[in-house]
């Protein structure tokens, strides 16, 4: 499988992740894309025994876009306590059903079925549910479908879909919560747009941007 690698150093791999490739081994016995990797670097660096690469954050699997993976332990040890202390800075591009006001600050309580893969909005008095916090703001808007840049602020399984289906504006292609309104074959379309974080072993603030594929629903704001 060919992936694009966007940079590297020592510490850092930076990739563009292709949709419907899971982020690690599941259940399904499909290829993933942290396998995928090692191979890579072991065949490239004719690296003897186990290549490490650390998994810091995660897409869903029909996500697409732009990953960052630690090559260090070291490093992987300074990006998830970016993540804890919300310094890392992840913004997606959304296109949704609907035109949904311009911008907003969405508040939710989500709760993660786990026996079903399914996340719910939830009342905050529930005693599993985790706050989700998200920003956004309209691109364009174009055939009824809205174009966002949505800047996530907690990172929840499936945050950005449950949120913005929350609202009554499904993403485009998303069969688990917009199954009302989207079909089955349509490919979902959220992409993971930018990242950009302190650089774990340099004093410095690196960021990385990923654009979406040239079909639909992307083309008509091309």
């Amino acid at each position: 499988m060919n992936i694009t690698i966007l940079y590297e150093d020592n510490h850092l791999l930076v990739v563009e992740k292709p949709v419907n490739v899971p982020v690690q081994e599941d259940h399904s016995g499909d290829k993933d894309l942290l396998t995928i990797l090692k191979r890579d670097l072991k065949i490239r660096y004719q690296k003897p025994g186990n290549v490490y690469l650390g998994l810091v954050h995660r897409l869903d699997r029909p996500v697409g876009g732009v990953m960052v993976f630690a090559k260090t332990s070291k490093a992987a040890s300074r990006l998830s306590d970016a993540i804890r202390r919300q310094q890392f800075e992840r913004t997606y591009l959304a296109v949704v059903r609907g035109v949904p006001q311009e911008e907003a600050r969405l508040e939710h309580y989500l709760y993660k079925d786990q026996r079903n893969n399914i996340v719910k909005v939830v009342s905050s008095h529930h005693k599993q549910g985790k706050k989700s916090i998200l920003e956004y703001r309209m691109l364009g808007r174009a055939e009824n479908l809205s174009l966002l840049s949505v800047r996530l602020l907690t990172g929840r399984s499936h945050q950005i879909r449950v949120q913005l289906s929350s609202i009554g504006h499904p993403l485009y292609g998303d069969q688990k919560y917009g199954q009302n309104v989207n079909r089955p074959g349509q490919q979902i379309a959220l992409w993971a747009n930018t990242l950009e974080f302190a650089h774990p072993t340099k004093t410095e603030m690196v960021r990385f941007e990923s654009r979406p594929p040239k079909e639909y629903p992307w083309e008509l704001w091309r």
